[in-house]
This record gives structure tokens, C-alpha cells and sequence, in this order.
């Protein structure tokens, strides 16, 4: 019988880019997407049309995300820990990078969305007019507004360094990157230049200019993809995990 070299894939998810991205690919009140198995999403990507990695598997996966906090939403932290545990019992990952979720208050200018979801600053206008302290109207002035903001910190960080660590150690002969986010811009194209790299964009939205590039860079082999509503749907973790049960409509 032949020899078949067998190619090791690390896959390295950026957990909050993918749950807010399927939540606007699959529908915020939508359930069956949310209780996702990472490692059969993972081998559907690998087995997608033209890959290109012949006896490729993912042999690695880490998950980066962060605890949600139970002060300002209790059932999201309980939901979020039965998920984590029921990743862990199923082995769906094989290493839980966690970062850290932090509350602040954020000031800035008023705005709204244009087509592209680029901000337009709101300026006075009548019915509702600003005047200045000589009684003359401020069309140009703007309102400021003053929000509380709850932000997932340390998880591009995470994915960055273990793709990079588990690539110059020799960990890995492949790389799946699932993130939209262009701060992996460089992490990204440094290991494109040793290993192939899958570039997947779990949101609507269109890929990131900065992760960007051609399937011959570097060592060649590369390629982009954008995941879908059926691939998530396809890769649902069991209903019950041993004990652990799929939160009410997820």
C-alpha cells in the first residue's frame, strides 16, 4: 500500500468575529446555527471545492473568545457555559484561548449607516435646531452621545500568536483562519509565506481588504472563503451532550 502523507491543519477561530458574523449571516432570533461543533465546520471547509490539500485534516484547533459576563447578562453567561462545556465533552476543540470581556462607557458623535455601514454624522436640522449662545442656528454643530459598551478584548491577539507559534514550531502544515478581522493582516501573510493559509470570513459583510492576496503567495497553496448558513447549520453539535443539553432556542 502507498505511503499517503497526511496534512495537518490548525484552525484558529476568532469566536466573537464568528458568533456576531453567523448572527447576521443565519438571523439574530434564528435558532440552529448557534450550537456550533468547531471541528465539523472545520472539516467541511477543508473538504470545500478546490482546496487543493490532498489528506489534509484539522488536527488543531483553538478557539479564542472570552467569558461573557453574568452582571449585565445573566442567561448569555449561562448559555455561553453550558456551549463551552458541551465543546469540550464533544472534543470539538483542542485548545481554549480565552481573553478578557470588559464594560466602559464610550463617548462620540452622533451617526448613522450609510448603504456601505460607513458612519454619517447626524447635524441639526429643523424640527430640531442648535443654536449658539447668540441665538444663531448651528446647522454644522453635532450631538454627542455617551453609550455603555461591552467589548471582547485579547481574542485577535490569541488567534495571531498561536498560528504564528504553532507554525514556527513545526506544528502544522496547513492553516485555516476563520476571521473577518484586518488586524490578522500581518500574522496572516507571515505564515503565508512558510505554510498554505484558508482565509475564511464568517460575516455578511465583504472580506477584508488587508487579508487580501493571491493563492501563489509565498509558499503557494492558499485560498478564501466566505462561510454560509448551510455550512453552519451543517456542523450543529448533538442536541444533548451527555448531560448538557442545547439552550432554548438555539
Amino acid at each position: 500500500m502507498p505511503y499517503r502523507v497526511v496534512m495537518r491543519v490548525g484552525v484558529y477561530i476568532d469566536g466573537f468575529n464568528l458568533y456576531y458574523g453567523l448572527r447576521g449571516i443565519c438571523g439574530r432570533g434564528a435558532a440552529g446555527w448557534r450550537w456550533l461543533d468547531l471541528r465539523a465546520l472545520s472539516q467541511i471547509l477543508l473538504d470545500g471545492p478546490g482546496r487543493g490539500w490532498p489528506g489534509a485534516h484539522p488536527a488543531r484547533i483553538v478557539y479564542c473568545t472570552a467569558r461573557v459576563s453574568g452582571a449585565a447578562n445573566e442567561s448569555g453567561q449561562r448559555d455561553q457555559d453550558t456551549y463551552l462545556r458541551a465543546l469540550a465533552s464533544h472534543g470539538a476543540y483542542d485548545h481554549l484561548a480565552l481573553g478578557t470581556y470588559v464594560s466602559r462607557l464610550a463617548t462620540a458623535p452622533l451617526a448613522t449607516a450609510d448603504r456601505r455601514n460607513r458612519p454619517v454624522l447626524t447635524h441639526p436640522g429643523w424640527p430640531l435646531m442648535v443654536r449658539d449662545s447668540e441665538g444663531a442656528d448651528s446647522p454644522r454643530a453635532t450631538f454627542m452621545a455617551s453609550v455603555a459598551r461591552r467589548e471582547e478584548k485579547g481574542s485577535d491577539v490569541n488567534v495571531a500568536s498561536h498560528l504564528l507559534l504553532d507554525v514556527l514550531r513545526g506544528h502544522v502544515d496547513a492553516a485555516i483562519v476563520i476571521s473577518n478581522d484586518s488586524d490578522l493582516a500581518f500574522p496572516v501573510r507571515e505564515a503565508r509565506k512558510l505554510i498554505p493559509v484558508g482565509t475564511v470570513n464568517p460575516t455578511r459583510s465583504y472580506r477584508a481588504g488587508a487579508l487580501a492576496g493571491s493563492p501563489a503567495d509565498g509558499v503557494g497553496g492558499h485560498w478564501w472563503h466566505q462561510v454560509t448558513a448551510d455550512q453552519a447549520a451543517a456542523a450543529q453539535l448533538p442536541a444533548a451532550v451527555g448531560r448538557l443539553v442545547r439552550p432554548h432556542g438555539w
